[in-house]
């Protein structure tokens, strides 16, 4: 994972509080037709409803943050489920701990 990537993936309120509903879906969402929220991920027309933006606004999100490996993008039917990537998200941690 590039670092500059993820620091603009993290630049965003947005996408901040995207990857914080992420941490606990059954919290944040409400249970969806296909997938489970936390095996599979959550559907990101739910997240676009959450946060009030169109679903082509949602997907240039989704988009940045998946290109900075922050989530996992996974294709059911006809949703894309999205879950935080755990792994990546510790890395940048220590990345930015540790100092460059």
């Amino acid at each position: 994972m590039k670092f500059a990537v993820a620091l603009r993936a993290l630049s965003n309120e947005r996408r901040l509080q995207i990857l914080d509903w992420l941490r606990d879906p059954r919290k944040h969402f409400r249970e969806q037709a296909d997938g489970d929220l936390v095996e599979d991920g959550v559907c990101g027309l739910l997240i676009a409803e959450k946060l009030g933006v169109s679903a082509p606004t949602l997907s240039e999100h989704m988009r940045v943050l998946t290109a900075a490996k922050l989530v996992r993008a996974k294709r059911i039917k006809q949703w894309t489920m999205y879950k935080r990537n755990e792994t990546a998200i510790a890395a940048i941690k220590r990345e930015i701990r540790d100092g460059l």
